[in-house]
């Protein structure tokens, strides 16, 4: 996990919050059963991503990031998704391995544009749908759009269910929004509280 702790101790206080969608373009995924076209698998994309927006109560970003204003801009994402090749993305096993790390995130975000309509945004990248071991890894990360410097950068494994593709791993983005609003917010919150004493004991010693 990576946090800049100057800059999310600001988007605690921050009421505001950009929707950029659920990035797929680093993702693999188990060819057993995701086999999918390159058409049937762009037409997923877009659907998971219209999930969230379509069914706020639901996948509901408001209240996880305790923000009770959200904007939404699809627009980059959509392309980055668009390029994104069946081909590359279906493999025969997984493993659970580790693809993506934080410093490759950093890199990776470091190099777009982002819109800067708020100034914080929120998104989703997948690094792996594992039909086999039944888990979705997707890292959450939150930047700063002025200068697409990262806030927060985590990953989180959550287990699909329901039925159809489409149902079955959007559950995983519904269990992500559940666990941060009931549990992962308040880690990070308490991780800021705990480095402000933390730095306050170092300039003020107990003697």
């Amino acid at each position: 996990m990576y946090m800049n702790e100057s800059l999310f101790k600001d988007f605690l206080s921050d009421r505001e919050i950009l929707w950029l969608g659920i990035n797929f373009s680093q993702a693999k995924f188990t060819r057993q059963g995701l086999d999918f076209s390159q058409e049937i698998m762009q037409h997923y994309f877009q659907d998971w991503n219209r999930l969230i927006l379509n069914d706020q109560k639901k996948y509901d970003i408001r209240m996880s990031f305790r923000k009770p204003i959200m904007q939404y801009d699809l627009s980059l994402v959509t392309k980055i998704n668009k390029t994104a090749k069946a081909s590359n993305i279906l493999v025969s096993n997984l493993g659970l391995r580790d693809m993506l790390s934080e410093d490759m995130l950093r890199k990776y975000v470091a190099q777009y544009s982002f819109p800067t309509t708020l100034r914080f945004a929120l998104i989703f990248v997948v690094e792996s749908f594992d039909s086999m071991a039944k888990t979705a890894s997707i890292w959450v990360i939150i930047l700063q759009t002025a200068d697409s410097e990262v806030v927060l950068c985590e990953k989180f494994m959550k287990t699909p269910s329901g039925f159809g593709a489409r149902n079955y791993w959007a559950r995983t983005f519904y269990n992500l929004l559940f666990d941060i609003k009931n549990h992962d917010y308040l880690r990070w919150e308490n991780m800021v509280k705990e480095q402000e004493l933390q730095h306050t004991d170092i300039i003020n010693p107990i003697i």
